[in-house]
C-alpha cells in the first residue's frame, strides 16, 4: 500500500525502513494486539518479485532498479569507481545481497559492551536473540528451531569448492563448522545461509513480514519515502513526513509512542541530519536548523573492503548454485589474534565488476577468491550533499587510509595463491587472470588492489551506540537518540564496531533487541510489570 491510500495516519509505533532490522522491529512490536504499528518502506513490496525472492539471482540486483546505487566520493587510496549497493525494496539488503548467515563472534559483542559502552549488548545478552530469530537446520542445543528466519547448510555439491576445501587443509586451514558456538579463527567451510528449502531467500521481509502482512494492527506502507522527522515543542519525535514520489504531496505519519528509524547505515544518518540532528556546523552550512548538535552522526563509517583474485577453470564450473558464493575461509595474518583478521569468499562465477575496466582478461568459466579485511581500521563519513531529501548523501569510506587494511589485503592475495597453488586444486586452477602472476611485489599488489577493490557491501557504524556520556555516540545503549525523546535507531548504523563476519543476521538481532527495549519501556510507562 502506498501512502496515498492510507486511511489512518496515526499509529502507536512508526518504523521507518523495512530492511533487515526494521522488519523485525515492526513484526515483534505488532505481536501486541493493543498497539497499532506502521512500517514505512521507500521501495516496493517484494512479494511476487522473482528476481528478489530467488536467492540464486542476487547478483542481478547490483546496480539495478532495486538498488539506491550510492556512488562514493573520490578515494585517495582506493577505487573511486566503487559503489555501495543499498536495497530499494522490502527486506532491505537481506533482499538484495547474498544470504551468508553468521552469528557474530562472542568477542565482537563483548567488545561492544566493554570497550564501546554499549552495556547490555554482550554475547550473553545477545546470543539468546539469535536463537529466538532462527530456525536452524543444525540441531545443536544453542540453536533456535522455531524462529522466523530459516538457516540451512549449503550442500557440498560444487566439486571445485570441495577441492578448494581440500586445498585449504593442505595449506593449514582445516575444515570447520560455522555457527557452532565457537569463534572460527582459522578454518574453512561451506556457509550457512538464510534460505528456505525451495530456494526463496529467507530475508527479513519473507521471514518477518510475509507471515503477518494481514495482521489487523499492522500497516505496511511501501513506495513511501521519509523526508523529515517531526518533533513537538518538547523535542519529542512525534512522526515523520513522507512522500509517495519525488514530487508527491507530503503526508505526516504520526506516532503516539515512538518512532524507530531503520533506514540503514547511509540513510539513517541522512534523515537524522535532514531533521536537525547531527554535526551543528554541517547542518548550518546547509541551512538546517540545529535541533541536537550530535557530532557523531555520519561519522565512524566502517566496511569490509574486498579484493578479488580470479582463475580460469580447467573444467566446467557448476551451472546451478544456491547463491554462487558458497564457501568462507578465515585465517590470520599475525599471531595471537582471538578473531581472524582475514576472510575469503569463494565464488564459482567470474567477478570482473572492477577489473574489466582496467583491462584485465575475463572469462565465462572461472572461479575467484575475494579476500576481505574483517576489522578494517579506516573510518569514513556520510555527509549531506544538500538539504534536499532527494539528493544522495556523500559517502566517503576513506578506504585504506589506515595502512593496516592494505597490509591485510596484500596478505590475502598471497594466501589465496598459496591455497589455490596446492595439489588439490591442480585439476581446477588454470591461468590466474587477475591480478596475474607477473604481479608479485607488495607495491604491485597494492596498486592492483587500489585500482580494482570492491566492498562486501557492509557499511555500518554511522549512528553508533555508546555510553550516555560519550559525546561521539549519538545513541545510548537502549538505542535512544540523545537529546530528544521518542526516537530510536535500529540497523547496522548502531554498531560501534562492524562484526568480524557478514553482519546481516546480527542486524536482524539488533531489530529483535530494539523491539524488546521499546516494549519494555512501554510497559513501564503504562505501569505494567
Amino acid at each position: 500500500m502506498d501512502s496515498s491510500a492510507v486511511t489512518s495516519t496515526e499509529f502507536d509505533y512508526v518504523v521507518i525502513g523495512g530492511g533487515s532490522a526494521g522488519a523485525a522491529v515492526a513484526a515483534r512490536l505488532s505481536e501486541d494486539p493493543a498497539v497499532q504499528v506502521a512500517l514505512i518502506e521507500a521501495g516496493p513490496d517484494d512479494r511476487g518479485l522473482d528476481a528478489i525472492l530467488r536467492l540464486d539471482r542476487w547478483m542481478e540486483l547490483l546496480e539495478s532498479g532495486y538498488d539506491w546505487d550510492y556512488p562514493i566520493e573520490p578515494q585517495a587510496h582506493g577505487n573511486s569507481f566503487m559503489r555501495h549497493a543499498r536495497a530499494r525494496v522490502m527486506g532491505g539488503c537481506s533482499s538484495h545481497n547474498s544470504c551468508i548467515a553468521f552469528w557474530a563472534p562472542a568477542e565482537d559483542l563483548d567488545d561492544w559492551a566493554t570497550k564501546h559502552g554499549a552495556v547490555g549488548w554482550d554475547a550473553a545478552s545477545c546470543f539468546p536473540l539469535y536463537q529466538r530469530l532462527e530456525t536452524n537446520e543444525d540441531q545443536d542445543e544453542h540453536h533456535g528451531h522455531d524462529g522466523p528466519v530459516h538457516l540451512m547448510n549449503i550442500p557440498a555439491k560444487d566439486p571445485s569448492g570441495i577441492a578448494l576445501l581440500d586445498a585449504c587443509e593442505q595449506a593449514g586451514i582445516p575444515r570447520t563448522r560455522f555457527n557452532s558456538g565457537h569463534t572460527v579463527v582459522n578454518g574453512a567451510s561451506f556457509f550457512q545461509i538464510n534460505r528456505q528449502a525451495d530456494g526463496t531467500r529467507a530475508s527479513s521481509s519473507v521471514s518477518y513480514i510475509h507471515p503477518i502482512a494481514d495482521r489487523a494492527n499492522f500497516t505496511l506502507l511501501t513506495e513511501t519515502r521519509a523526508r523529515e522527522l517531526r518533533f513537538d515543542e518538547n523535542n519529542r519525535c512525534v512522526g515523520v513526513d513522507v512522500v509517495d514520489s519525488g514530487f508527491g504531496k507530503t503526508t505526516t505519519i504520526t506516532a503516539r509512542i515512538e518512532v524507530i528509524l531503520s533506514a540503514g547505515a547511509i540513510d539513517s544518518p541522512k534523515l537524522l541530519m535532514l531533521s536537525g540532528i547531527g554535526p551543528a556546523e554541517q547542518l548550518r552550512q546547509h541551512g538546517i536548523p540545529v535541533r541536537v548538535d550530535a557530532p557523531g552522526v555520519g561519522e565512524n563509517l566502517q566496511d569490509h573492503p574486498e579484493g578479488v583474485i580470479q582463475w580460469e577453470a580447467k573444467q566446467p564450473m557448476p551451472t546451478t548454485s544456491t547463491q554462487w558464493w558458497e564457501i568462507g575461509i578465515f585465517t590470520t595474518t599475525e599471531d595471537g589474534l582471538d578473531r581472524p583478521d582475514l576472510m575469503f569468499h569463494y565464488g564459482s562465477v567470474p567477478f570482473d565488476m572492477h577489473t574489466a575496466r582496467q583491462g584485465y582478461p575475463t572469462t565465462e568459466n572461472g572461479f575467484c577468491l575475494t579476500p576481505n579485511v574483517t576489522h578494517a581500521r579506516s573510518r569514513g563519513t556520510v555527509t549531506l550533499r544538500s538539504r534536499d531529501y532527494r539528493d544522495k548523501p556523500k559517502v566517503d569510506p576513506r578506504y585504506f587510509t589506515d595502512p593496516h587494511d592494505m597490509r591485510v589485503m596484500i596478505a590475502g592475495i598471497r594466501k589465496a595463491r598459496e591455497i589455490v597453488g596446492q595439489s588439490a586444486m591442480s585439476e581446477w586452477a588454470g591461468q590466474e587472470l587477475y591480478p596475474g602472476v607477473e604481479v608479485q611485489t607488495d607495491e604491485q599488489i597494492a596498486a592492483y588492489i587500489t585500482a580494482t577493490h570492491n566492498t562486501v557491501y557492509h557499511p555500518a557504524g554511522t549512528v553508533r551506540m555508546g555510553a550516555a556520556d560519550d559525546a561521539m555516540s549519538p545513541l545510548d545503549p537502549q538505542l535512544r537518540v540523545k537529546g530528544v525523546t521518542g526516537l530510536r535507531v535500529a540497523d547496522a548504523s548502531v554498531m560501534p564496531q562492524l562484526t568480524t563476519v557478514n553482519p546481516n543476521i546480527t542486524t536482524m538481532m539488533i531489530g529483535e533487541r530494539c523491539a524488546d527495549l521499546v516494549a519494555a519501556d512501554h510497559r513501564v510507562a503504562a505501569g505494567v510489570r
